[in-house]
């Protein structure tokens, strides 16, 4: 079969790729002249690969450690093996590494509403965010759950949990009350993070009842931070322990960001199965874990180098949203769309 694209010999040439296969070929003295034996190289010195990816993609960690495996001597090696079982880092610090005037967030909503955030101000809010995170008691290892369109303070919320060392998971909503209580209700949140609705092709749809009937399905929450999306100032009589988004946000300080210095495999984020064959079942991943192969995607598969834009069209509910999330770690600017793929069909939504 003829491929439908190639790329041309000078973008392979200044590819990421090729340049993570140079380093391979002068660090560790081997020949990988083409894809087929880099990947082999891959599976048979894993440690050498690893270590090399962390290297290449600048992550930023306390302590790296010596070790890169440990492979046990019975039993399943695959699901017991750590990784990086020294290290030391935070998710968050290593996709909140630049703080300049560029574009971080570039937003749109389908009714044409438009935001950019620079990277100086994603740090600002995720600062004040996380400041307030800790007043409510959030530690290490609490869950903050989301029921959220694709909006940026989605994007300040994962942040600012994952600088807490918290555990982040979320639903969007289009998600029905009872399956949103059937992945939430597993994990005990202590923080929910919610908006009062979310647009589709040139509708509102009001999330506020949907809300008041998951709150009562959740007795560990203590504390809803309401974001005021489609209203500008929604009603809160029927929701407990309420506070909105913008007062908590002023309310506190930006000037210090402190980042938990985390195992690597210390849990990030809580996704689920689809629940086709009963409840949806949680699937724990890894900080660093998560972190490192996002990294080794998005630069050695996607050649996002800093000041790209990374665009991929999804919702809170699938995991891709996680994975655009991370492209702030390679300095990449991240697009949100919120709203139907076609409703603003052959317009131009930004430049």
């Amino acid at each position: 079969m003829k491929p439908i694209w190639k790329p041309s010999q000078a973008r392979i040439s200044n590819s990421l790729l090729t340049s993570f296969r140079q380093s391979l070929e002068s660090r560790w003295q081997i020949d990988l002249p083409d894809y087929k034996r880099l990947h082999k190289f891959s599976i048979k010195e894993p440690e050498k690969f690893w270590m090399s990816v962390w290297d290449f993609c600048g992550i930023i960690a306390d302590t790296k450690g010596n070790r890169v495996l440990d492979t046990p001597t019975s039993g399943d090696q695959m699901l017991r093996t750590e990784f990086f079982p020294e290290a030391k880092l935070n998710f968050a610090r290593n996709l909140l590494r630049r703080q300049d005037d560029k574009d971080a967030i570039i937003f749109q909503r389908e009714d044409r509403e438009h935001q950019r955030i620079s990277y100086g101000e994603l740090y600002d809010n995720v600062a004040r965010l996380a400041a307030a995170f800790r007043t409510f008691g959030l530690k290490p290892g609490d869950r903050v759950a989301a029921y959220l369109p694709n909006i940026p303070e989605a994007i300040v919320g994962v942040l600012a949990t994952a600088s807490i060392g918290a555990v982040w998971s979320a639903c969007s909503q289009d998600f029905g009350v009872q399956g949103v209580l059937d992945r939430f209700h597993q994990i005990k949140p202590k923080i929910l993070l919610a908006a009062d609705g979310y647009t589709y092709n040139g509708k509102t749809q009001g999330r506020l009842n949907h809300l008041a009937q998951i709150l009562k399905g959740l007795p560990s929450v203590d504390h809803l931070v309401l974001i005021p999306h489609i209203n500008t100032a929604p009603s809160t009589a029927n929701l407990r322990n309420v506070i909105d988004w913008t007062d908590l946000i002023t309310q506190h300080s930006s000037s210090s960001l402190q980042f938990e210095s985390l195992d690597f495999n210390h849990p990030l984020y809580i996704l689920y199965s689809s629940g086709t064959t009963g409840p949806p079942k949680c699937l724990v991943h890894s900080a660093g874990g998560t972190l490192l192969q996002h990294l080794k995607e998005h630069q050695l598969h996607c050649d996002i180098k800093s000041g790209d834009r990374v665009f991929y069209f999804t919702t809170l509910g699938w995991m891709m949203w996680n994975w655009l999330v991370t492209a702030l770690a390679s300095e990449a600017t991240i697009i949100l769309y919120e709203g139907s793929p076609f409703y603003l069909r052959g317009k131009i939504l930004f430049d």
